[in-house]
């Protein structure tokens, strides 16, 4: 199939003696040639034109060379020169405006097909209407549970119409609230599933409806990753009790899972040396934290659990404060990660 740029240079090939009477005034018809000082119109007879020819090969009208230049082309590559345009499309235009061609339609943009709803592709997209979190109602619901300098974390976005479908209605038309996004990962950084957290405009808090929490995509065995783990790694189910947790200590990559079923089900990455986890207060945590734990060690990992005074980090965050969190979790981690974790922050 000839491209449009090919057809326009055939098409001006056929009135060769009419484009050069336009932009190449200055010059003269000699025999079968036209005859100018170059593309510029400059008088001369240093350029070519072939008036006559097939409309292809050698001898071809429409072809130019410029002796003293050593250049050579079509007359769609005359034309750019001539008007110094910027990129083919211009040239196009200005060739079909010549022609007294019209311009070509669009092309026709093929809609996405729907993702399936809760899908890892569902997931993708609507990752991929989100914003970055600073300044948005998601950093001011975190703010109030005590959780700052989130604004860096490449793992959450804010979306400030993100539909909702209550489950006791669920053929109404879905309702839309702000959420904070919150991005479910595999091992290599690959998007697999997103974690939305509803939100009310008004008083920054959890938005009136049930559940106002809801994970879509491949959750099982993959998490919310904060910080590139190495040979330490804490994992524990809520986004924000890892949040707060990295808070005091800044320096340990947290993965929160989003539920004591998924946290048992962790993968956990090559290479990890020692394994804290956050143990939620009731019988689900700590039955979750206890079979990470069992599967850690099998594989040679040390698995530490952190507990709280409260139900989690961070209500205990929220009712201790930062320094006291950081004091009561220090007696809890191994004695060659404290400097490496509390050092930083204790100065």
């Amino acid at each position: 199939m000839e491209s449009p740029a090919s057809d326009i240079a055939r098409r001006l090939a056929r009135e060769a003696e009419a484009v050069c009477r336009h932009y190449l005034s200055n010059g003269r018809r000699q025999g079968r040639y036209w005859i100018v000082g170059d593309v510029e119109n400059t008088p001369g007879r240093s350029l070519y034109v072939r008036l006559t020819g097939p409309t292809s090969g050698p001898g071809a009208a429409g072809k130019w060379t410029d002796a003293a230049e050593g250049t050579h082309g079509d007359l769609l590559d005359l034309i750019t020169a001539n008007l110094r345009l910027a990129s083919l499309a211009d040239a196009l235009d200005e060739a079909r405006h010549f022609l007294s061609l019209p311009r070509p339609d669009p092309p026709v943009r093929q809609a996405s097909p729907p993702a399936q709803t809760g899908s890892p592709e569902a997931a993708r997209r609507l990752w991929a209407m989100g914003r970055p979190i600073a300044g948005t109602l998601a950093e001011r619901y975190l703010a109030q549970r005590g959780i700052f300098g989130v604004d860096t974390i490449r793992a959450l976005r804010f979306h400030p119409h993100c539909y909702y479908w209550r489950e006791d209605h669920p053929d109404n038309d879905p309702e839309t609230w702000p959420a904070l996004l919150a991005k479910v990962t595999d091992a290599e950084g690959a998007l697999t599933g997103l974690h939305r957290t509803w939100l009310d405009p008004e008083t920054a808090e959890k938005a009136p409806i049930d559940p106002p929490r809801k994970a879509m995509g491949l959750l099982l065995g993959h998490g919310v990753r904060i910080g590139d783990a190495a040979d330490l790694l804490a994992a524990g189910e809520g986004l924000e009790t890892m949040l707060a947790l990295r808070m005091a200590l800044p320096g340990l990559p947290v993965i929160a899972a989003l539920s004591a079923g998924h946290l048992a089900a962790l993968i956990l990455p090559l290479g990890l040396r020692r394994l804290y986890i956050a143990v939620d207060s009731d019988v689900a945590g700590r039955n979750a934290a206890d079979s990470l734990a069992g599967r850690a060690a099998a594989d040679g990992i040390d698995a530490i659990r952190l507990t709280s005074r409260l139900e989690d980090v961070n209500e205990d965050l929220r009712a201790m404060g930062l320094a006291e969190l950081r004091a009561h979790l220090r007696p809890q981690l191994a004695p060659e990660d404290v400097d490496r974790l509390l050092l930083s922050v204790n100065h």
